[in-house]
């Protein structure tokens, strides 16, 4: 008795004899109804404001939002893709003086925080389609500057590709490393401290930039970052900074003192949409400021 004793279980009154169903040792079991309702209480829980799952409500196709006109045309939605494009290089209409000639370095974060997914697919993947993007329009708008680009990763700087004027070389390049783990941390100073080696024998008519895309909240560092920061400002370097995820103190006063006071060179993306016009705002030539043209290293400008 003791055995059958610890074998029993109570079962409700109201449960229908048809909903009952009894394993080898007799002990009542709920059926297939009872466990039905559970999985279905639990679809419910998971369904998202479209209908679908959840985790589906973040995708968004991009034929969705393509409407036809009252004539069942869709002459009126490409017109609008087109001018909105114009404005993207029209926008900026202030004159100003710029150089003619660039030097510039892109720098990639391609450190752990990289892999995280909260851009599609993930940031590295999305930022490597970006860069080379940024490449083609580069060179199409500068066609007599030179571009190189440097990797952070595991705590060290990477060259990618040397400073030059072939963008076919920057996109074998970026496509390269696209089989690469995003891993380890970000170094601000050793990225900076490359990129400056790149740019030491630049001629001095041209313009230095260093364009960098970063992704961490923090950076590993070997030494004294504000030493290299003092470097940057003595070679009248300009760094522009772009974050994902946050703003962060130390890429803000680098961007600041670096740009003459200016501080608007270091923003944090929105979206994925943003995150292009950023990448476009940078193809366009730095203005030269009054307090760049007071120092010796002087570059061909042109009216803006």
């Amino acid at each position: 008795m003791n055995d059958s004793d610890d074998d029993y279980l109570e079962v409700d009154e109201g449960i229908e004899e048809n909903d009952l169903s009894f394993d080898r040792k007799g002990v009542a079991r709920r059926t297939r109804k009872e466990n039905q309702k559970q999985k279905t209480t639990a679809n419910i829980a998971l369904k998202g404001s479209n209908g679908g799952y959840s985790w589906e409500d973040e995708y968004h196709r991009s034929w969705d939002i393509v409407q036809e006109d009252e004539a069942g045309s869709l002459e009126g939605i490409v017109t609008g893709i087109m001018e909105a494009h114009k404005k993207r290089f029209l926008k900026n209409v202030t004159p100003f003086q710029r150089g003619i000639i660039r030097s510039m370095v892109l720098v990639i974060d391609f450190s752990k925080v990289m892999s995280e997914k909260d851009l599609r697919p993930n940031r590295a993947a999305l930022t490597i389609s970006n860069a080379i993007e940024f490449v083609n329009n580069f060179f199409d708008q500068n066609p007599i500057s030179q571009l190189g680009i440097v990797l952070m990763r595991n705590g060290i700087a990477t060259l990618v590709s040397e400073v030059s004027g072939n963008p076919n070389d920057h996109v074998e390049a970026l496509r390269s490393i696209r089989r690469l783990e995003p891993t380890g941390d970000p170094s601000l100073q050793n990225a900076f401290e490359m990129a400056r080696g790149l740019l030491l024998h630049t001629p001095s008519h041209s313009t230095r930039e260093i364009l960098m895309i970063f992704g961490a909240l923090f950076t590993s560092d070997p030494g004294d970052i504000h030493t290299t920061i003092d470097s940057l400002v003595k070679e009248k370097i300009r760094v522009k900074i772009i974050g994902l995820t946050a703003q962060v103190a130390i890429c803000k006063e680098i961007c600041r003192r670096t740009n003459y006071g200016d501080d608007t060179l270091y923003a944090v993306i929105l979206n994925e949409g943003h995150f292009k016009d950023l990448l476009l705002d940078a193809v366009t030539p730095l203005a030269i400021s009054k307090s760049a043209q007071q120092y010796p290293h002087s570059v061909l400008a042109i009216q803006n």
